[in-house]
């Protein structure tokens, strides 16, 4: 299914997402703007932490996706292998829905906008490199990813999981 009504990027890549995509052993494909499946979550429930794999299409783990049970203040961890890791968590300032994602070994991002109606954009440095949108689909509980930096797509749909745990309360 393609994007409809998105701003024309000439660089920027578009993916589907579903909506509420966490309950336990849920796993579902995140597809791209020509319906090709790109990208797999698969849900995983590990003892005292929720978990969910980030894959390609063959089944190769990009990013684990995990939640920080018995911390201070709810966050999630995307491990990517390697030693790098980014952290997901809420900003403790500030009346707008926004989330720091503290990035190991690069640059910070921040989420910011109507994060419970998935309309919300990422930023690096004060530069947008992802929307996230609920309007180009008609389809319900189906959002929709676009991305302007490519080499950070792991991360980059990685991030709405974990903002999507975060804000509704299913960690």
């Amino acid at each position: 299914m393609g994007l409809r009504g998105r701003r024309d990027h000439a660089r920027a890549r578009c993916y589907q997402m579903r909506q509420k995509l966490m309950a336990f052993g849920d796993d579902f494909w995140i597809e791209d703007d020509t319906g090709a499946r790109v990208f797999r979550v698969d849900g995983k429930a590990i003892r005292f932490r929720d978990t969910w794999l980030l894959e390609d299409p063959s089944g190769a783990e990009l990013a684990r996706i995990k939640e920080k049970k018995l911390s201070v203040r709810d966050k999630i961890t995307i491990d990517f292998g390697g030693g790098r890791e980014a952290t997901v968590k809420k900003a403790l300032v500030g009346i707008r829905d926004r989330f720091v994602v503290e990035v190991d070994r690069g640059h910070d991002l921040k989420v910011h906008g109507n994060i419970l109606d998935h309309e919300y954009e990422i930023e690096r440095d004060g530069d947008k490199i992802a929307d996230v949108s609920k309007k180009w689909f008609r389809v319900r509980d189906t959002y929709g990813v676009e991305i302007y930096d490519e080499g950070d797509t792991a991360l980059l749909l990685a991030v709405p999981v974990a903002v999507d745990a975060l804000s509704h309360d299913l960690v």
